[in-house]
Parts: C-alpha cells; structure tokens; sequence
C-alpha cells in the first residue's frame, strides 16, 4: 500500500515541527528535520506500518532529531565574529570577475566616445558630476525635457554595448 505523502504532509507536518521544537531544535532546524522526515518517507519502503503512518513519520522525526543532536554535540557549530569573517575572506575580486568589469569599463568608455558631443556631456554632468537635470538644460542650451531625452539615449546607448558583453 502506497502513501499519499502530499496528504501526510499537510496533515502532520506543523505537528511534527511543533514536536521537534518542543525537543530544543530551533524553528529553522525543526522545519529543515520535518522536510527530512517526509524525505525519508518517500524514499524508504517501511514493512508493517501501513496501518498507522503517523507513528513512523514520528518515530523517523525523533531519529532525526537524535541524529541531528549527535552531530551537533560530536562537531559543533563555532559562530565567529563578523571582524574575524572579513580578515579570513579575500576583499580583492577574482581574475574572472577583475577581466569581466575591466571588459564593462572598456565597452562603456567606448559606448561614450561614439555618443554626440552634446549627450555625452549631458551624461557625464548628471552620471559623474551629479548634476540634477534642471541644471544641466541651461548649461548645454537646452530644456529639461530635451536634456532628459539625450541623458535616455545615453544611458540605452551604454547599456545596449554592455549587452554585448
């Protein structure tokens, strides 16, 4: 006789997550046993419990939970310093990711030189100096409307070549 796992699980799961919390397990690690449990239910062929499923999704919890316990008190888990992670991990970015943002930097160096003299420099008062576009239109003679639609174009223009990429 086959379970119905989906079935179980809707009508045991919260009270097999509730056992497991109440053994000391946090809410995480009570979900992440739970989620084990119907695992090994499915892929186990249990002999002589077709009659009352809910015992051995018990009783395969608990010997998860025992497991789970033994192994925590065997190699615990050292939580380190936040201080500690930053001076073990490498701030400096691989030679893949250093070779693919020197290629974007490139492309978008050239994407700017093919770009109208007036809309690069329109680009680059908003993008680099910071410049808002109600102040941009007066310097380059044009309105704010206008000084938005060449910024638009400039920066489609730069992310069309980055796609390139």
């Amino acid at each position: 006789m086959a379970w119905d796992i989906h079935n179980l699980f809707k009508r045991h799961a919260q009270e097999l997550k509730r056992s497991l919390r109440r053994r000391g397990l946090s809410e995480d690690n009570a979900a992440d046993l739970t989620q084990d449990t119907f695992l090994r239910a499915m892929t186990a062929s249990p002999r002589g419990v077709d009659d009352n499923p809910r015992a051995y999704l018990f009783q395969v919890s608990r010997n998860l939970a025992t497991d789970f316990e033994r192994r925590a008190r065997s190699a615990p888990f050292l939580s380190i310093g936040e201080d500690i992670a930053e001076a073990v991990a490498d701030p400096r970015p691989s030679a893949e990711r250093a070779l693919y943002d020197k290629q974007r930097l490139l492309a978008s160096a050239s994407a700017l030189a093919e770009l109208p003299e007036r809309t690069r420099k329109a680009f680059e008062l908003h993008r680099l100096d910071g410049l808002s576009i109600a102040e941009i239109g007066p310097l380059i003679g044009l309105s704010t409307t206008q000084t938005w639609s060449l910024i638009r174009n400039a920066y489609r223009h730069v992310r069309d070549r980055l796609k390139e990429i």
